[in-house]
């Protein structure tokens, strides 16, 4: 393990939140179509515990990536647990953190929900179970975990019938702690999620599997609509969820039990989720955005004016994140400086990229002066993969 400094990514803008509160307020005006507003508070402060932190250096490089989400390895049910060991960023502060002075954090993850009989490289749960019981160790060190961002592929390989499909607990409630559990998981659909869930043939919102409208229900991810915003006034920014799966549909539908009503309402919900991107980023008077949907900024190539809008810095400071590719990195991506972005798609639920090694989550800080900033928290690679990267 390597303990360089930290390859700090300053990303705030760092004026006009001072004194912000640590109370978390949950105020979602949902989607356009949604028909319904609902508010509500949920807090969660895990106690502090010694941890101490590792660095891996960010590697920084110009190359654009156009890579496949997934592999399409053969099934295996291989599933012996190894002893994880964890890499994460190093501290700066007396206090083992970015920021001395914090209103709060919170945690990224996508691309997690393991399947024995159907995955790629990753051959058990023990990368995805490395990389909770990581999170779990950071929220306590933390302890001001507000939420945590989830960009999806959260159930391969097709996603959850119902409330009722015992794939919420085997893949969700049993990996990962009830301590990362009592804050909100703010969910957007991946492309996985989609072939069995009834959300991909109907119009009715109230009909998809993983919807919840309710920040007080803990028992599932909150995702009021496939497209939604939430507030958080006293930590000064927003969290935007975005449904992009259009750019997959091609590779989506053809496992649906719909692929013409598929295609429809992929096509509907990615241009209303543009739309909505565009009308928040002009409205909203926070000073940063956290920005996420499935997809890596580099699967927008052909949508200009949206990476364009990522770069704007005029009014907020946007940090983005996206999965769909299995790795924990920013060299790969499409650069929206000088605002920031990630992908995250490297949570242990498929395989990992020839061209990388880092499997984990980003963690996200708030300073009390409006700045955020996030880093990567890695797990041995040899937990996860058996390829060296090329």
């Amino acid at each position: 393990l390597r303990s360089p400094p930290l390859p700090r990514s300053p990303n705030g803008r760092g004026a006009g939140a001072r004194g912000l509160p640590m109370a978390v307020a949950a105020v979602v005006p949902l989607h356009t179509g949604a028909g319904r507003t609902s508010s509500a508070a949920s807090t969660a402060s895990a106690a502090s515990l010694p941890f101490r932190f590792l660095a891996l250096p960010l590697l920084l490089a110009a190359a654009v990536l156009l890579l496949e989400g997934c592999s399409e390895d053969g099934p295996s049910v291989e599933n012996e647990i190894t002893t994880p060991k964890v890499t994460t960023e190093a501290p700066t502060t007396s206090s083992g953190t970015v920021f001395a002075d914090r209103a709060g954090s919170f945690l990224v993850i996508g691309d997690w929900g393991w399947d024995a009989e159907v995955h790629g490289e990753i051959k058990s749960t023990a990368c995805q179970q490395a990389i909770a019981d990581a999170m779990h160790k950071s929220m306590e060190y933390l302890g001001d975990v507000k939420f945590v961002i989830n960009v999806g592929d959260s159930f391969y390989p097709d996603g959850v019938a119902n409330k009722s499909d015992p794939q919420w607990e085997t893949k969700w409630r049993q990996i990962y702690s009830e301590t990362l559990r009592s804050v909100p998981w703010y969910s957007v659909y991946g492309n996985h999620d989609l072939h069995h869930d009834p959300c991909i043939c109907t119009d009715d919102i109230a009909e998809c599997a993983q919807v919840n409208p309710d920040t007080s229900n803990l028992d599932y991810f909150f995702m009021p609509n496939t497209s939604y915003f939430v507030e958080h006034a006293d930590l000064g920014l927003e969290v935007i969820a975005l449904d992009m799966n259009d750019l997959w549909a091609s590779h989506t539908c053809m496992w649906t039990p719909c692929p013409e009503k598929c295609a429809a309402n992929l096509k509907n919900r990615t241009k209303a989720a543009f739309d909505f991107f565009y009308e928040r980023v002009a409205e909203s008077e926070a000073e940063n955005l956290l920005v996420f949907s499935h997809y890596p900024t580099d699967y927008f190539w052909g949508f200009p004016q949206f990476l364009d809008e990522l770069r704007n810095a005029s009014s907020h400071h946007i940090e983005y994140f996206g999965g769909h590719r299995h790795n924990v990195d920013q060299r790969s991506t499409t650069s929206t400086s000088p605002n920031n972005n990630w992908l995250v798609g490297g949570g242990g639920g498929w395989g990992c990229e020839g061209y990388g090694e880092e499997q984990g989550f980003v963690v996200g800080e708030i300073g009390t002066d409006g700045n955020v900033t996030t880093y990567p928290v890695l797990v041995d690679f040899d937990i996860c993969c058996t390829h060296k990267k090329e």
